[in-house]
């Protein structure tokens, strides 16, 4: 098949571009910046999606076009150029896209956030308004002929949000105490990048038309930190604050610089961001690896990038440090 990749060159879909390579198919990657970075084997076109002729060198035909942007003005773009050339479309969505992130277990038939109004700039504040207006404009365009994939949280090796590698690197960094939360009702839902790579290029290959959420199995935080610990084989304690205790002191839920990474408190309105139902993407296919092979793939990513390093999730070691001095001295 004759595939393009609208990116190719950095986590996800720099993975499934290598998959579909892989697999035996001719794949382009369109990047502004591709060089040293599209996965070997692929044809390089090289564009800014911004510019009036992001697509002339690429204008197909093709058998299916790949888009994860999460920029609608960049989505319709593309469709407008590509559409008519193009015979299947997968968009790479986000569960983000659903209003109704305090309920769990919820497929894919859930309200949607309203899509973020034409003319307006994307930003990371309106992530989930503006991959909702990615997927109208995709569903306008293209038809019966549209693959909306919407992950949950991606992890594995190559994962430029630092979340995903944040426990691994630290359960192997010493064995000095490590702070968690108690995180109560909390649950986690992650994904290898590598299982949703090959899903989709089995969803590729198959050209099939659907919406799916493409997550992981949803369990409590607390067992998937205790299974990683156990894989890592971390001698160190592990000291448990309280969620309150902790956003008190201002971790940081979730992501970002000092948090504590896939922790997303009770109360908030989103107990069941991590517990949507994949029920759709297990019968088109996706297959689950073990836990393991993801913490220890991860486990190697970290450690070939540096333990010690400045990251952009998790905290520091000087304030987790300070803060397990605290709790304990408080006890």
């Amino acid at each position: 098949m004759k595939i393009l990749v609208l990116g190719g060159t950095v986590f996800l879909s720099r993975h499934v571009a290598q998959t579909l390579i892989e697999r035996g198919h001719d794949v382009t990657c369109l990047a502004r910046q591709p060089h040293g970075r599209a996965p070997a084997g692929a044809r390089v076109a090289v564009a800014d999606r911004a510019g009036a002729a992001a697509y002339e060198s690429v204008e197909g035909p093709w058998d299916c076009v790949i888009d994860v942007a999460s920029d609608p003005t960049f989505v319709r773009d593309a469709l407008r150029v590509l559409a008519p050339r193009t015979r299947h479309w997968v968009y790479v969505s986000s569960c983000s896209v659903y209003a109704d992130q305090d309920e769990p277990d919820r497929d894919e038939s859930g309200t949607l956030l309203e899509a973020l109004a034409e003319g307006e700039a994307s930003t990371p504040e309106n992530y989930g308004a503006s991959k909702v207006a990615g997927e109208v404009a995709c569903r306008r365009a293209l038809g019966e002929r549209l693959l909306v994939v919407r992950p949950g949280l991606i992890v594995g090796p190559g994962d430029p949000s630092d979340r995903g590698g944040y426990w691994p690197a630290r359960f192997v960094r010493d064995r000095e105490p490590v702070l968690v939360p108690e995180a109560h009702g909390v649950y986690a839902q992650v994904i290898d990048v590598r299982d949703l790579a090959e899903w989709m290029a089995h969803c590729v290959e198959d050209s099939l038309v659907a919406t799916c959420n493409a997550v992981g199995d949803a369990r409590p935080l607390s067992s998937l930190l205790d299974e990683m610990r156990r894989t890592l084989e971390h001698a160190g304690d592990v000291v448990v604050a309280p969620d309150r205790w902790l956003l008190d002191r201002g971790v940081a839920p979730w992501a970002g610089p000092e948090s504590l990474p896939l922790w997303i408190p009770r109360g908030r309105a989103f107990d069941g961001f991590s517990r949507r139902d994949n029920t759709a993407a297990r019968r088109a296919g996706l297959r689950l690896r073990p836990l393991a092979e993801t913490v220890f793939a991860t486990r190697d990513a970290e450690v070939s990038l540096g333990l010690g390093r400045a990251r952009r999730a998790g905290l520091s070691p000087a304030r987790e440090s300070a803060l397990i001095a605290e709790f304990v001295g408080e006890r």
